[in-house]
């Protein structure tokens, strides 16, 4: 059994993988701002610490004592890092760092940091992207990722703090947030449930790898529970589908035709991103199960519940 702690715990990502751990019997506890909030995971015995990620001793007390600690909070979406970089700077980037610099102090045995596949490596003349190439992130988003991986080698480095950075390609599914500016699927889904029509950036080409969130929890538990020998992996469905497919899904999924209307591409949005998950598949055998099409009808299934 890991004493694992997921910053971000209650959130779309983390609350996912706070279950996943629980389930293989890890002691798990979830910091996050959770107030009145009720817990989005649902695995019994899992600690709720409510603590905020820019407060530095809060940070601190969460971190004590823990074998794993695994980052998933965000401060920033895309659009909210592009609305204002320095945002990201103040407080996704600054905070990472004293969180590393409080899991160093406090000894804590790994850091496993959730980074962005569908980003960070840009646009380049590739169809799909392994884990040796070259990253030429161009949105605030992204380079605030890139930059909190480099924080990492640094404290490996300087503080022999071992991490894992997992590069997430384009998750989605339950407890996604469709209110938020991240995420074409569950916003294509509220607006579908609302009879509005969906924006489709350029002429639908544009490719991305979506990854249904649970085959993510899945593949960072095992990793945690089996112990990892690289400090960097993709994580995604090793399948490219446009936008124009992605329609075709969604269609299907939810018996519902969708009204499109098409706007530019805004200059930040790369034009494919397709990961290659080998390295990680070869060293787990993990990968992820669910079809689109299914995993776009267990969103929209949650969605129309909610309401």
């Amino acid at each position: 059994m890991v004493d694992t702690l997921v910053i971000g715990g209650n959130g779309f990502l983390g609350s996912h993988v706070v279950d996943a751990l629980a389930h293989r019997g890890h002691a798990v506890a979830a910091f996050d701002r959770f107030g009145a909030l009720r817990p989005q995971y649902t695995a019994p015995g899992v600690t709720e610490i409510s603590g905020d990620f820019l407060n530095a001793a809060d940070v601190r007390a969460a971190v004590a004592d823990r074998d794993v600690v695994l980052h998933f909070l965000s401060t920033t979406d895309p659009a909210s890092a592009e609305d204002d970089p320095t945002l990201d700077i103040r407080t996704n980037i600054m905070s990472s760092v004293q969180l590393f610099e409080a899991c160093a102090d406090a000894g804590v045995g790994q850091v496993v940091f959730a980074s962005t596949g569908g980003a960070i490596y840009g646009d380049q003349d590739l169809s799909v992207f392994r884990e040796e190439d070259l990253t030429v992130p161009v949105s605030p988003y992204a380079i605030g990722k890139q930059a909190i991986e480099g924080y990492l080698r640094y404290f490996r480095r300087k503080r022999g703090l071992s991490s894992t950075v997992f590069r997430i390609s384009n998750p989605y599914g339950p407890r996604q947030n469709p209110a938020k500016r991240q995420g074409v699927i569950p916003i294509f889904l509220r607006r579908l449930a609302e009879g509005l029509p969906l924006t489709v950036f350029g002429d639908g080409s544009m490719v991305r790898d979506y990854m249904y969130v649970e085959d993510m929890a899945e593949m960072v538990a095992d990793a945690v529970t089996r112990g990892t020998r690289r400090d960097l992996y993709n994580l995604g469905s090793g399948v490219g589908t446009s936008l124009t497919e992605l329609l075709g899904c969604i269609a299907e999924a939810t018996g519902l035709e969708p009204e499109v209307r098409h706007a530019p591409t805004p200059s930040t949005f790369v034009d494919h991103v397709t990961l290659d998950t080998s390295r990680f598949t070869g060293e787990f055998g993990t990968r992820p199960t669910t079809p689109l099409t299914e995993g776009i009808r267990r969103t929209w299934d949650e969605i129309r519940e909610i309401g």
